[in-house]
């Protein structure tokens, strides 16, 4: 019994799974906490309790997914040595996500979406963005590139582009294509005089 006991997820935990299921499938204006608490299998005083408004709750399921990708894309990234490698392997992260059944596209372009201009739930969506260009710049400079600045930014894009096409056109081979055009865009930034060590280091 105190096995079983202590396993059982908290309330906090049901409803933040519960959440993560319904925000992310239907959208986080068009779910009512009303529905939240039902599948969480909970009473709503542990809503208020827990995360005090439903936007807080909403932050939190965010804030959830942000760990879940960024712990997803560090570990795709530190499998390899090469800056010119580790650069590339940020899409092969995304092609794991989109090959995960019920993949909609991604989480924070659709909060954002549905997000009041400058609310907690418009910051948590902007901390991902914030955390990925800035991954983008710094692989970007360890790869030798003379400006890590303007590649992380066209790196970026390839990077949204691709999670709305495989979310929009339930095709999860546009990280492949995206994970090209950025081999092709590194292959480019990388082509100067001046570094030729950092390509060298892809060998």
């Amino acid at each position: 019994m105190t096995t079983r006991s202590a396993a059982r997820p908290t309330a906090r935990e049901r409803l933040l799974a519960a959440a993560d299921e319904l925000f992310y499938r239907e959208g986080v204006r068009s779910v009512g906490i009303d529905r939240v608490i039902e599948q969480a299998g909970v009473a709503k005083a542990s809503l208020y309790n827990a995360f005090g408004s439903k936007e807080s709750l909403v932050c939190a399921y965010l804030e959830g997914r942000h760990a879940k990708s960024a712990a997803r894309i560090t570990r795709h990234v530190e499998r390899w040595d090469s800056p010119y490698d580790r650069l590339l392997a940020v899409f092969d992260a995304q092609s794991e996500q989109f090959a995960e059944p019920g993949y909609r596209g991604c989480a924070f372009v659709r909060a954002s979406a549905e997000a009041h201009p400058g609310d907690q739930v418009e910051r948590a969506a902007e901390a991902f963005r914030t955390w990925i260009r800035g991954l983008f710049t710094d692989l970007a400079r360890e790869a030798g590139a003379s400006d890590p600045a303007v590649l992380a930014h066209q790196l970026h894009l390839l990077y949204d582009g691709g999670g709305v096409s495989a979310g929009m056109d339930r095709d999860p081979s546009a990280a492949t294509v995206a994970r090209a055009a950025a081999a092709t865009l590194l292959d480019a930034a990388l082509a100067g005089p001046d570094t030729d060590s950092s390509r060298a280091d892809r060998s």
